[in-house]
């Protein structure tokens, strides 16, 4: 089993084989297929029977806005849904600041005279015959018409662009003698290179989804059903709460600034990476990100010609990386101390963990749950240098750093279920809806509430959505009519079981640096790290906490 994740500063490839595993990391090159191979390469990846990528290359054509020519057609009197957009500020405190430009220009956003109701078509649309088109019933399919329609203007406009790619990389692995490879969804399972090319929408975030779904089975394997998964690499960090063995999941982000209505890996994203630069205001106050170094010329101590000071530069200079890091590269710290003369890196340190904690606190504490219920999973190629400070700023007593931290996203992408979300819209009153499937999640809402919250369907799913509205907001109003508004199912066939094979035991007291095979681990005074010898991640405990409990 191949998993292959493309990061803005790595390319990661794992490969599982009779119960040998082998990693391995590559430079991200500016054509993605190259690096794919390249890793795949790296690896020694032979006959494979399951290959699975994930890409960065639908999120970088909407965030550089590199996508096709697109042209919006709706029914006539809707054609300015996407510049009219909810009327909300684009930020709450900054009045003249303005929202991102849509996909589309207003030029070339066309009303048609043309009506579908309850019993089929009223009147008919025009056609152009000869374009690819996406129609809103196939992308999202429920209501509310602005994101409805910034969803599949989005996903019409990477199609041609990511089509590309994939026809590319399918023909390049084809001939490298690896098989077509699945490519992993926002939601966190995978499909076959027609899927993803046909609504290229559906993988916007299927690396950090990948990241996800690898820490949710590897704190299986150690018997922890409630984490938070903690991934910092390059460019961003991006955590999500697994409760009950299973990763929370959205409806809905924001991606660029444009709203997207699909099934997504209930991620939040911080522009704070190991090669965010480090720089100062006007005030004189020091900031981090989320502007980055990237993979050229990367952090100063690369010694590729950077020159401003990052994350990486500061753990250099604290002793917390060596001198030389996963793929080979060679740190220069003089280079790193030139970058950082009249800063501190303590202080730099202190103001990129303040901005992942920011993150950490929304999908747990924001959400209703008691961080110090869970353990923290930190990989990425920086998440292990930073776990153990985050973790006591939230009370959790418990981080697991596997030996794969530096590309757990890989291991998730080999190992990923296959996966089909399907979703059903209603809008009416609970109690009319008839019967509901036994397996899936309602979205549930009080009658004349604007909002939902999505529960797990079962015998009874007005008395959990309850329950998941007094835990969000503090109260339930059990004697006022239940709305429901959508019912969310999903096709999934299990990803193949997950072994690793063990490591060397270990223990190390804090302060203290574990080099990893693919990451460095930075153990803080005040905790131990054990590796017992029947398994590969190294389980680290805040001993000092569990003094304080004790009344020590």
């Amino acid at each position: 089993m191949l998993g292959v994740d493309v990061g803005g500063t790595f390319t990661d490839a794992v490969l599982l084989a009779d119960g040998e595993l082998r990693t391995a990391k590559v430079p991200t090159a500016r054509r993605q297929e190259e690096s794919v191979l390249a890793a795949a390469r790296a690896v020694g990846a032979g006959e494979v029977e399951r290959f699975t990528h994930g890409t960065t290359v639908a999120t970088n054509a909407l965030l550089e806005r590199k996508g096709a020519r697109t042209a919006f057609v709706a029914t006539d009197g809707f054609e300015h849904l996407l510049h009219l957009r909810r009327q909300d500020r684009a930020h709450l405190y900054r009045l003249c600041e303005a929202h991102p430009e849509p996909v589309v220009p207003l030029e070339r956003c066309f009303g048609v005279r043309e009506r579908i109701g309850p019993k089929g078509v009223l009147a008919p649309v025009e056609l152009v015959p000869g374009a690819r088109v996406v129609a809103s019933h196939e992308v999202a399919p429920e209501f509310r018409e602005y994101e409805r329609a910034s969803t599949t203007a989005i996903d019409a406009y990477l199609g041609p662009v990511v089509a590309r790619y994939l026809e590319g990389l399918g023909n390049a692995c084809h001939e490298a003698g690896l098989p077509e490879p699945l490519v992993m969804r926002s939601s966190g399972g995978v499909a076959s290179l027609a899927e993803a090319a046909a609504h290229p929408s559906f993988a916007l975030v299927s690396g950090p989804a990948a990241g996800v779904v690898g820490a949710a089975r590897l704190a299986r394997l150690e018997g922890i059903e409630n984490a938070i998964s903690l991934d910092m690499g390059g460019t961003s960090t991006d955590v999500c709460l697994v409760a009950d063995g299973e990763a929370g999941r959205a409806t809905e982000r924001e991606v660029g600034g444009l709203p997207l209505r699909l099934p997504t890996v209930d991620l939040q994203t911080v522009g704070a990476g190991g090669g965010s630069i480090v720089w100062r205001d006007a005030g004189g106050a020091l900031r981090v990100g989320p502007e980055s170094a990237g993979a050229e010329p990367g952090p100063a101590c690369y010694g590729r010609g950077g020159t401003r000071p990052t994350v990486t530069d500061a753990n250099l200079l604290l002793g917390r990386l060596p001198e030389r890091i996963a793929g080979g590269l060679e740190l220069d710290r003089s280079i790193a101390e030139r970058a950082f003369a009249g800063i501190d890196p303590a202080e730099a340190i202190a103001v990129v963990n303040a901005e992942m904690l920011r993150a950490l606190r929304l999908v747990s504490v924001e959400r209703g749950h008691d961080p110090r219920d869970f353990a923290l999973v930190a990989f990425g190629g920086a998440g292990p240098l930073h776990a153990c400070e985050l973790a006591r700023e939230l009370g959790i007593g418990t981080v697991l750093v596997p030996a794969e931290a530096g590309v757990l996203s890989a291991l998730g992408l080999a190992v990923g279920d296959e996966r089909r979300d399907r979703v059903e819209s209603f809008v009416c009153p609970l109690e009319e809806a008839g019967e509901l499937p036994a397996e899936g999640e309602a979205d549930l809402r009080y009658a004349g509430q604007s909002f939902e919250l999505t529960v797990p369907l079962g015998p009874d799913p007005a008395a959990a959505f309850h329950r998941a509205h007094e835990a969000r907001y503090g109260y339930a109003d059990r004697g006022r009519q239940v709305e429901l508004v959508a019912v969310r199912t999903a096709e999934v066939t299990p990803g193949p079981e997950l072994r690793l094979p063990c490591a060397e035991p270990l223990e190390a007291r804090g302060p203290a640096r574990i080099d990893l095979e693919g990451a460095t681990c930075w153990i803080s005074p005040g905790w131990v790290g054990v590796r017992d010898g029947t398994s590969s991640t190294l389980r680290l405990t805040d001993v000092s906490r569990k003094g304080d409990e004790s009344g020590n």
